[in-house]
């Protein structure tokens, strides 16, 4: 049988919760790429990105006797993370409206949970920056919860039962975030006029 991918090396339990110098620097220089590149794409301005990552390797650091390898380090990193993004965001953003989820599904979805019609690409006038640029403006729209719901599963590929436990809820709470997520996205990008005949490649 398989490692579960979701605890993680005892080895490396070991050197984090001892403080090992050189065990925490390899966690930092391994993961600062991602979560600085999950923070920028969360919404947050390119400062406040930076300081979240920071007070997230901060926090790491202080606590680090306390992690104790049920969970990736990946997912504990990603956890605080999550909870700098959304004090970052905290009463800045009007609550999106709610539409009701099994009119979401019935209209966008099928039944295993794919666009019905998925938007097509651009028009032969626009290029990938600007599907890009559109992308970005359509994400930074959405509600927080739905965004990081996004990034986390569809961006960062990261595993259902991971993101479910970055952010605190269960598959089928997941499930809700990404069908509004991406009906979100939909529509955004359709209204910006992505009518092509082909998927877009982003």
């Amino acid at each position: 049988m398989p490692p579960n991918p979701t605890i993680e090396d005892p080895t490396v339990t070991d050197g984090i919760r001892a403080r090992d110098p050189e065990v925490l620097q390899s966690v930092v220089r391994q993961h600062l790429p991602v979560l600085l590149r999950a923070a920028l794409r969360s919404g947050l301005p390119a400062d406040r990105a930076e300081d979240a990552v920071q007070e997230t390797m901060l926090t790491f650091v202080r606590r680090a006797e306390e992690f104790d390898g049920r969970a990736r380090v990946r997912t504990w990193l990603f956890g605080i993370l999550i909870k700098k993004i959304s004090r970052g965001f905290e009463g800045t953003r009007r609550a999106g409206a709610e539409e009701d989820i099994d009119q979401v599904v019935e209209s966008r979805f099928t039944a295993d949970g794919r666009w019905a019609r998925p938007p097509r690409g651009p028009d032969a006038g626009a290029d990938r920056e600007r599907v890009r640029a559109w992308l970005a403006e359509c994400l930074e729209d959405l509600p927080d919860r739905r965004r990081l719901a996004f990034l986390l599963r569809d961006v960062e590929e990261m595993p259902t039962d991971e993101v479910c436990a970055v952010l605190e809820v269960t598959p089928n709470n997941l499930g809700v975030l990404l069908f509004r997520a991406r009906n979100g996205l939909r529509e955004c990008l359709e209204g910006k006029g992505l009518t092509g005949s082909h998927d877009a490649d982003l």
